[in-house]
């Protein structure tokens, strides 16, 4: 969540609705790379196995 973070911070929105859109965009995008998400997990040292 850094990432966004990163992004979070040379914003400067002006209303709540303008922040909240802008993190609804980003969340979107970073969910179709996959690659990108791995690397969050990876960087956990967790690992994924399913039940």
């Amino acid at each position: 969540m850094a990432n966004l973070k990163n992004e979070l911070g040379n914003l400067a929105a002006c209303t709540v609705d303008a922040l909240a859109a802008f993190t609804r965009t980003r969340l979107k995008k970073m969910q179709h790379r996959p690659g990108l998400l791995d690397g969050f997990i990876a960087q956990t040292g967790l690992t994924w196995t399913l039940p």
